[in-house]
């Protein structure tokens, strides 16, 4: 392998003609001998001669050095121009997030604004994440997931940036959602639940509050998001109990939010990046501008 220093000797002596005038051109301080080794050692590692003596202070390249001056002559001739461009554009950085659906829609737009006034040359790259994948953290294929996480990996920091509460929906026509009238809710169990598909892990924590404080479901829905849920529960289809960063609960037209007086749960949303190194200057900026919830 061919190292490059060495090859910058043997392009200054090709276009100056002399160890001297080499030494004299080159961008940095070096002296005629370390021209002079430079090109020597190039040469044995080739194991042919790149230039020979015409003169006292004049060198001349062989048929293998003029094929080789060609060759690298253009990338060391067009270096110092596109140093100079690279040094004057801006220095873009991308901040690269996994996030939650919830988090994406109602948290994210908020904190990205200020993200965004403040740093207006970041790039932000967002990926919706059904289940948390801490090795995407690991190895640096994502700098930030937020989502609800009960136990946090070794190699993690984190801290709460919002807190989701769980609401009862119910569509706007079923007689629990009248105003004023008693929360029965042992009476829902004859309705469907429409819940998440089960391959999701919300799932598991919806049942769980459902048979805490309904019952078994006798019959459920499945669907792939809150907003799928809600539109299912505005068609009259069944009732759910899903988490919302809001305290007032989702806004649905059509649906009746109620947050159980024996529900009064939370769960912290999290933002989590790897610990153990010097942050980058795209989660420092990411993590000071995020949102701090009341207790």
């Amino acid at each position: 392998m061919v190292q490059l220093h060495r090859l910058e000797g043997f392009y200054w002596v090709a276009k100056t003609g002399s160890y001297a005038r080499a030494a004299r051109a080159f961008p940095y301080p070096i002296t005629q001998p370390g021209v002079y080794q430079q090109v020597k050692k190039l040469q044995d590692e080739l194991g042919r001669a790149l230039v020979e003596r015409v003169a006292k202070d004049q060198m001349r390249l062989t048929p293998a050095g003029e094929e080789l001056y060609q060759f690298c002559a253009p990338f060391f001739e067009g270096l110092p121009a596109l140093l100079r461009r690279l040094e004057s554009q801006p220095q873009g950085e991308t901040l690269r997030i996994d996030a939650a659906a919830l988090v994406l829609r109602e948290l994210l737009p908020a904190w990205l604004g200020r993200l965004r006034r403040a740093r207006p040359e970041l790039a932000v790259e967002l990926s919706e994440l059904q289940v948390p994948d801490f090795e995407r953290l690991r190895d640096g294929r994502v700098d930030l997931l937020i989502d609800h996480v009960a136990d946090i990996p070794r190699f993690c920091e984190a801290r709460v940036v919002a807190r989701s509460y769980p609401f009862l929906v119910l569509p706007q026509g079923h007689p629990l959602a009248r105003r004023g009238a008693a929360l029965e809710l042992a009476a829902l169990r004859d309705v469907p639940l429409v819940a998440y598909h089960p391959s999701l892990r919300q799932h598991a924590l919806q049942l769980a509050a459902v048979r805490a404080h309904i019952g078994e479901p006798r019959r459920t829905l499945s669907a792939t998001s809150a907003e799928i849920i809600l539109a299912f529960v505005q068609a009259g289809l069944g009732y759910s109990i899903i988490p919302w960063l809001d305290e007032r609960g989702p806004r649905a037209r059509g649906v009746r939010c109620l947050r159980p007086t024996a529900a009064r749960v939370r769960f912290e949303i999290k933002a989590i990046w790897r610990k153990g190194q010097p942050l980058r200057a795209p989660i420092e900026a990411a993590l000071a501008l995020a949102p701090e919830p009341p207790d």
